[in-house]
């Protein structure tokens, strides 16, 4: 055995490359993204000037792979390893921990020619060797069809007019409008706009799920229940709108997206109960797709959908609006770099002034997001919304990109796009005394104060998230949230967790309880 290891170690080192097993659809999978074939577009998504062709509507008959034969297990609790390893090479966003989970493995059992990190990112193409110990009948194939940087709002969408597509796409969603609390009578333009952005997601997916389900963007809805719920989801009445059917998609896509990235998603349960393993070599785009499908179809027909061979799966009306979309990921992928860390961040507040430590790991938007956000409130001898005297200050240095309706963010590459480098954002941060847009700050500068503005919220407070290349960054995952030396930790539930300063600890209280109090020292 030691010395078929070593064979294969080193016949993988020479080729670099390695066998990749047949896939459901009879596609050979890889172990990272395919390069694109498809041109890569100079600047902006070219604008539909042409009328859709609706795709055809044929049903496609999948052949099911060969059965593999069941081995015979040496222990009754713990599945063995086949005895030819999964020679298997890093993504970028990898890390050890979350490797661990999706092979079932223990983090001892990897092992590389190379080192690698125990802790934090693994650099994109290392070689991995790990034992192989799940069953090839039940998990979802292994063909990664959407890559990481066209779920995100990453730079590849930057420049993508959302206006001018749904405008000269002419569908049903170019005129229809729809009342929100927050903003009035508010355009389908405007709604998906503001929440792609805001929940840094990519709209050009988005646009092809709602036309996917429902023909939205470049024809009508076929029946009532599609004009009232797009995307299909209903729990109850007040689900129906563009607005919240958007919301629940993004939140069944990031459910997938960064439970893949935690490794807390292992596997996918359909409507009628039946369960599937995911194929441990995705990426965490294709996941967050096999996840979105899994919510609402049953086996047989999110087989079907997710086909990338299939003229009406997903991906024929994905690639027939916009393109190859490893095209576009090849302007900007790997999203992280081969060294990751967090740059120097300091407490969100002013020195010598006591604040709260509020929540810990949430939303990093809405409050099913992935758990990228916590929130500090400032002092006060009252409960309510009214604006809190006390100073938001910088954390790092940067300019302000956004700043508007209780928003404010921070680049810190200064380049002046949201969706590259690091990117602070600070929420509920009140309108009087708001840092403008385009300024220039240094760490400690005022941002402004701390209110209810921008969102849902019952009382004053900020809440404070980190992304990078546009994916918002777990709280305490591989590269864990600290703020002048104080390190996040979860807790069991979300809203939940400590702060940890050696060994001093915080902990997190809504109601401002004496062990969340925290104070940035003067030497802070």
């Amino acid at each position: 055995m030691k010395r078929l290891l070593i064979l294969l170690v080193a016949c993988a080192l020479a080729t670099s490359a390695c066998a990749a097993q047949s896939s459901l659809w009879g596609v050979q999978a890889t172990p990272t993204p395919r390069t694109p074939t498809a041109t890569v577009p100079a600047t902006e998504t070219a604008i539909p000037t042409i009328t859709f062709t609706p795709l055809p509507t044929g049903t496609n008959t999948l052949v099911p792979a060969e059965p593999v034969p069941t081995q015979t297990l040496v222990q009754v609790f713990t599945p063995q390893p086949k005895e030819e390893p999964i020679l298997y090479y890093a993504q970028s966003g990898d890390n050890l921990e979350a490797l661990a989970k999706r092979f079932s493995v223990a983090s001892s059992e990897i092992t590389s020619p190379r080192d690698i990190p125990q802790t934090g990112l693994i650099e994109a193409g290392i070689l991995l060797i790990i034992p192989d110990r799940i069953d090839e009948e039940q998990k979802t194939p292994n063909i990664q069809i959407m890559p990481d940087s066209e779920v995100i709002f990453s730079a590849s969408a930057s420049k993508f007019d959302v206006a001018g597509y749904i405008a000269n796409a002419g569908g049903y969603l170019s005129s229809y409008k729809q009342w929100i609390t927050t903003s009035g009578t508010t355009s389908g333009t405007d709604v998906l706009t503001k929440l792609t952005r805001d929940n840094s997601a990519n709209p050009r997916l988005l646009l092809a799920l709602l036309e996917y389900e429902s023909g939205w963007v470049f024809g009508q809805p076929p029946n009532i229940f599609r004009e009232k719920y797009p995307l299909g989801f209903q729990i109850q009445d007040d689900d129906q709108g563009l607005h919240k059917q958007l919301q629940w998609a993004m939140n069944q896509l990031y459910a997938g997206y960064y439970g893949w990235r935690a490794g807390t998603l292992t596997e996918i349960e359909f409507p009628d109960g039946e369960k599937l393993r995911l194929s441990p070599d995705l990426n965490a785009g294709t996941v967050a797709l096999q996840y979105f499908f899994s919510r609402q179809r049953n086996r047989a027909e999110w087989e079907r959908i997710l086909d990338p061979n299939s003229p009406t799966g997903f991906m024929a009306y994905y690639n027939e609006m916009f393109g190859d979309p490893w095209a576009f990921a090849a302007t900007v992928e790997p999203l992280f770099p081969p060294i990751n860390i967090q740059p120097p961040l300091v407490l969100p507040f002013e020195r010598g002034v006591q604040w709260n430590y509020t929540s810990g790991p949430h939303g990093a938007w809405d409050r099913e997001g992935p758990l990228a956000a916590v929130d500090f409130a400032p002092p006060s001898d009252h409960k309510g919304c009214d604006v809190s005297f006390t100073w938001v200050t910088a954390s790092a240095a940067g300019r302000i990109v956004r700043s508007d309706e209780g928003v404010v963010v921070i680049d810190l590459d200064g380049d002046g796009d949201e969706q590259t480098g690091w990117a602070l954002l600070y929420l509920h941060i009140a309108k009087e005394g708001r840092v403008p847009a385009g300024t220039r700050v240094e760490v400690n500068d005022r941002l402004g104060h701390a209110s209810c503005e921008g969102g849902i919220s019952t009382g004053r407070h900020i809440h404070f998230a980190r992304k990078y290349n546009g994916e918002w960054i777990l709280a305490d995952g591989a590269l864990p949230f600290t703020l002048s030396g104080w390190t996040v930790h979860a807790g069991a539930k979300p809203y939940q967790g400590t702060l940890t300063r050696g060994a001093r600890t915080v902990t997190a209280d809504p109601y401002g309880q004496s062990w969340s109090v925290i104070l940035r020292e003067e030497n802070e």
